[in-house]
């Protein structure tokens, strides 16, 4: 059970930042100061009760792009973590920055006091500084460890995290790798920030013209007439990103070794700040295994769209020869390629990049709608009349703005669009994937490979995800996180609760609840709803988990595309009371 009492937030960061005073260890001397040498590429594994981590500066070099980044223990990614079930482990990070730091444990269920987020549930690491988190572990799989201090996370402040089970039981494969995949920017990340509130579509290289694509002129009209980009996909792009494989630039060659008949465990995160990844490996089939570190029924697949904070294991069976890894970003405007080989120096061949994704009217919260008629039948009156920007009749800036649609206290400056129709998007393969012609995962999917117990939602939340793309602003309920810390999303101990997140922007965002898993309601039975810590909201869509509020305390609530959580969609969630005998 969880030891913590029932206080405020106030007075609860008052007394860690004594504890992290009192905390402090001697750094290692090859530790000291900033590294400006460089960083190491690729990680180490630590493992043990007792493990140092250190936070410094560095320069870092991805192909030909090259600039500033924070390191731990000096590499990009940080040191791979390895614990297992049932042991206790003390995680000692000292900040040799010249600004507060932290880290999160994402995907861990921890006492709340160590989750890692400033202000909501510690107070951060200051300068020179050493924080101790003591963290009994009650769970395996795949996770990872990030920075949740500004945008120190575009920088390089994150690593894998592996829990082996407790019994050890692994007959699945006999070899393992370990995948993670980020983004990297010379621009330091204010910058980027800074060019995103100047204009949404800074990075954006891929936006139709008169002569591109195949979309006709007529719909292009009805687009600028929204004001809408069809090819607004992702905010940051290859325009300014080197996409990463565990710290390694494409030309690097990254390579992975198997022996042919070996099964190959794969266990793949997504740890960017702003990237969703189509993983794929050409000609090798993938077995899903686990979502977000939770054991679900093997699912056989071609590829999978990967959203920012997630995780993967996947089990494959590649024939002798070379096999290439291609982490595509969803937006087509780059990847991340490492090589899967029997014979060392081997390389397959890299696909180029596939067609820019364009949006359609279902990404719009059109009902799966396009310009033309709806899918198996025709458009009604009223949709026609929405969209029918082309006689000037301004209707559909009326339908994508009607603030009715949203509950009072959530429209405002922040909201330039609401989802006329959202529908349920959790049979979507993800954008760009819908139209491949081999298999694609998709939420529905997922099994819980283990029966969950069957409980009732004893109520129902609802949850608009919001915002002004022109102006660059995100929130939640049209309110961003600086207007809402002292009005928390409130759940009784123990208390059951279907929530439903309606996306009322063109954009998809993959929403993590700190401390907890949730349930996804994807059509599976209830006893088999599979268990996720992070989920992909599909532009004008709709999805709905359960949650069971069993880990008492203050836990973030938010997009994890990094510069959306800069600019406010984020929330706290408060779970009280705490249980009897957790004082």
């Amino acid at each position: 059970m969880l030891n913590a009492n029932p206080i405020s937030r106030r007075r609860l960061i008052s007394g860690s930042a004594a504890l992290a005073a009192a905390t402090a260890l001697p750094m290692p001397a090859w530790a000291t100061g900033s590294n400006l040498a460089g960083a190491r590429k690729g990680f180490g594994t630590l493992q043990g009760e007792d493990i140092g981590l250190t936070i410094a500066r560095s320069h870092f070099v991805a192909g030909e792009r090259s600039g500033h980044a924070i390191t731990v223990n000096g590499s990009i990614p940080g040191p791979m973590i390895r614990l297992r079930e049932g042991q206790t482990v003390r995680l000692h990070v000292s900040n040799e920055l010249d600004e507060d730091s932290s880290i999160h444990w994402h995907g861990l269920l921890v006492p709340f006091q160590f989750d890692g987020v400033p202000g909501v549930s510690f107070p951060g690491i200051r300068p020179g500084e050493t924080f101790t988190y003591e963290i009994p572990i009650r769970q395996s799989g795949t996770y990872w460890w990030h920075s949740h201090s500004g945008l120190q996370e575009q920088l390089g402040h994150y690593g894998p995290l592996i829990v082996d089970p407790a019994d050890g039981y692994e007959s699945q494969y006999e070899r393992e790798y370990v995948l993670l995949l980020s983004d990297f920017t010379p621009l330091h990340p204010h910058d980027v920030m800074r060019k995103l509130k100047v204009s949404e579509g800074y990075f954006n290289y891929n936006k139709l013209t008169a002569t591109s694509g195949d979309m006709p002129l007529s719909e292009r009209i009805r687009w600028g007439g929204m004001r809408m980009d069809p090819r607004d996909i992702s905010d940051v792009t290859g325009a300014t990103y080197t996409f990463l494989v565990n710290g390694h630039a494409p030309q690097d060659g990254l390579e992975f070794l198997f022996q042919p008949g070996e099964r190959v465990r794969l266990r793949i995160i997504n740890g960017s700040a702003m990237t969703f990844f189509n993983f794929r490996i050409p000609g090798v089939p993938l077995t899903v295994i686990q979502a977000d570190g939770q054991d679900v029924r093997d699912v056989a697949v071609d590829e999978l769209q990967i959203g920012v904070a997630e995780t993967y294991d996947l089990v494959v069976e590649p024939g002798a020869g070379a096999h290439t890894i291609v982490a595509e970003a969803m937006d087509r405007s780059g990847m991340g390629l490492a090589t899967l080989t029997s014979t060392a120096g081997a390389r397959g061949a890299v696909p180029p990049l596939r067609e820019p994704v364009t949006l359609t009217m279902a990404d719009m919260g059109m009902a799966g709608m396009n310009m033309d008629g709806a899918e198996g039948g025709a458009m009604s009156h009223d949709a026609h009349a929405a969209m029918d920007h082309g006689s000037g009749s301004g209707a559909m800036d009326h339908s994508m703005r009607d603030m009715s649609k949203l509950p009072e206290d959530a429209q405002g400056a922040g909201v330039d669009m609401v989802s006329p129709m959202p529908m349920d998007r959790m049979d979507f393969q993800g954008l760009g994937l819908d139209k491949v012609p081999h298999r694609v995962l998709r939420y529905t999917d997922l099994v819980s490979k283990r029966p969950n117990p069957v409980r009732p939602p004893e109520r129902s939340l609802q949850i608009h995800l919001t915002g002004n793309m022109e102006r660059y602003m995100w929130s939640f309920d049209g309110k961003k996180f600086s207007a809402v810390t002292d009005d928390p999303i409130r759940f009784g101990f123990d208390e059951r609760v279907r929530v439903k997140l309606v996306n009322d922007t063109m954009m998809a965002h993959p929403i993590h609840l700190h401390g907890h898993f949730f349930e996804l309601v994807n059509g599976a039975d209830a006893t088999h709803q599979p268990k996720k810590h992070t989920m992909i909201v599909q532009p004008g869509g709709t999805a709905t988990f359960d949650l069971t509020a069993n880990e008492p305390g203050d836990w973030a609530f938010h997009c994890h595309l990094l510069y959306h959580m800069h600019a406010g969609m984020m929330q706290v969630v408060t779970v009280r009371p705490f249980p009897e005998g957790d004082a």
